[in-house]
C-alpha cells in the first residue's frame, strides 16, 4: 500500500525531528514529501492522489487548504497539526500534538465531512465575505519572511484593530443574501469550533457541524456600541436575533455586494 506525507517545512511547528516521529508513528512505508512554495501542496496531491491509498499533510490550515484543492477523488487525507494554530485537525478532535494525531490516523478510521466552496475553490471550515476576507488581506499584504513563517498573532491582532479604527467601529448593510436580507459581512462556518485563540475554542455558530452543510453568521450592520456585544456572540455561538441573522445548513447560499 502506497501511503504519501506532505510536509510543510516552513511551518512553524514543523522539524526534521518532528517529520520522523511522525513518519514512526505512521503506517509503515509512509514516503515523505517536502513543499517548496505556494502552490506546490496541491500539485503533490494531484500527482499523487491516483496512486496513494491515504495522504497525510503535516502543516498548517494553507497547506491543508492547497490539499483539499489538489485531489479530485475520494483518496483518505489526514491532517497532522504542525502550523500556529492548524485549526482544521483540532476541529476534527485530532489534537494539538502531531504525533499523537498521527497515531491516531494509523488505526485508519474515515470520516466524510462536507466542505464548502467559493469562487470555485474548496475551503475546510470557514470562508468571510466583507470582514473576515479584509483582515487576510491585510495579512497577506504584509508579506512573509524568507523562512516562509506565519505573522505572529500580534499582527492579526493590529490587523483587526486598524480595520475596525478604519471603520471607525461602523460596518453598515453592503451585502445582500438569498431572500433580500441585509448584511454588513458574513462569515461562513462548517464546523463549531471553527477557530482558536491559543487553547480556547471559539465557536462562530452554534449549529454548524460537518455532517449538515454550511452555516453563514450575517449581522446586519454593525456600530461602536454593537461591536462588543457581537464579538461575545460569536465566541459564544451565534444564534438568530433581531439584526443578526444565522442561516442553517445553507450549502449553495449567494452573497451579492453592492460595493466595487
Amino acid at each position: 500500500m502506497s501511503r504519501l506525507l506532505i510536509v510543510n517545512p516552513y511551518a512553524s511547528g514543523v522539524t526534521e525531528e518532528l517529520v520522523a516521529h511522525v513518519l514512526a508513528a505512521l503506517p509503515s512505508g509512509t514516503e515523505a514529501v517536502r513543499t517548496g512554495g505556494p502552490g506546490d501542496a496541491t500539485a503533490l496531491a494531484r500527482e499523487h492522489e491516483a496512486t496513494a491509498d491515504a495522504i497525510y499533510v503535516l502543516s498548517g490550515d494553507g497547506t491543508y487548504n492547497e490539499v483539499l484543492n489538489g485531489v479530485g477523488r475520494s483518496v483518505p487525507l489526514g491532517f497532522l497539526p504542525a502550523g500556529g494554530t492548524s485549526v482544521l485537525p483540532r476541529a476534527l478532535g485530532l489534537g494539538r500534538d502531531p504525533v499523537t494525531a498521527a497515531h491516531r490516523l494509523a488505526r485508519g478510521l474515515v470520516r466524510p465531512i462536507g466542505l464548502g466552496r467559493v469562487n470555485g475553490r474548496r475551503f475546510g471550515f470557514n470562508a468571510g465575505v466583507g470582514f473576515d476576507a479584509e483582515i487576510v488581506r491585510r495579512i497577506d499584504e504584509l508579506g512573509r519572511p524568507l523562512d516562509g513563517t506565519r505573522p505572529s498573532d500580534v499582527a492579526f491582532a493590529k490587523a483587526v484593530l486598524g480595520l475596525v479604527a478604519s471603520r471607525r467601529a461602523s460596518f453598515p448593510p453592503v451585502l445582500e443574501l438569498d431572500g433580500g436580507r441585509r448584511a454588513a459581512f458574513v462569515l461562513v462556518a462548517n464546523c463549531t469550533p471553527y477557530t482558536y485563540a491559543g487553547a480556547m475554542a471559539i465557536r462562530l455558530s452554534a449549529g454548524a457541524s460537518f455532517d449538515l452543510g454550511l452555516d453563514a453568521v450575517a449581522p446586519h450592520s454593525v456600530s461602536a456600541l454593537g461591536l462588543p456585544r457581537l464579538a461575545v456572540e460569536l465566541v459564544r455561538g451565534a444564534r438568530s436575533r433581531r439584526g443578526l441573522t444565522v442561516l442553517h445548513d445553507s450549502a449553495g447560499f449567494e452573497v451579492r455586494c453592492d460595493l466595487p
